[in-house]
């Protein structure tokens, strides 16, 4: 059975193309909606890798779904949070996840899906090594 993993983007943030593991893709500009498919991931997922746009900073519901529903996350922004505005250098999630990538643009992506595929102990190819 293919391991699953949730790709979560924030407001704002365009969808991403599939790349080798069974990949789940949403987007919503609505924080309660993401939140809800949180939730669904229950059970059904291996790891979340999640860009949380503008609500890294702001949302403690955020924070608190992805750690109630126990599944492992990377946290992903395509800009250097870090240099940017010093409201935005504060994340909510930082801290409770398994890795974060900021800066490197739509590569993170990449970069967080090779990162969880060898966490899952699956080749670039989907095959589960044995």
């Amino acid at each position: 059975m293919a391991k699953t993993i949730l790709l979560i983007n924030g407001p704002n943030l365009n969808l991403l193309e599939k790349l080798g593991l069974e990949l789940h893709v949403f987007q919503s500009n609505w924080e309660g909606a993401i939140i809800d498919r949180i939730h669904q991931a229950r059970g059904n997922c291996d790891f979340i890798i999640i860009n949380p746009g503008g609500l890294t900073h702001t949302s403690v519901a955020l924070r608190d779904s992805l750690l109630g529903v126990e599944i492992p996350f990377v946290e992903v922004h395509a800009s250097n949070i870090h240099a940017r505005e010093a409201f935005r250098h504060h994340s909510y999630l930082s801290d409770k996840a398994v890795g974060v990538i900021c800066g490197l643009g739509v590569f993170g992506y990449t970069a967080a899906i090779d990162f969880v595929a060898s966490k899952l102990g699956a080749s670039q190819t989907g095959r589960t090594e044995g």
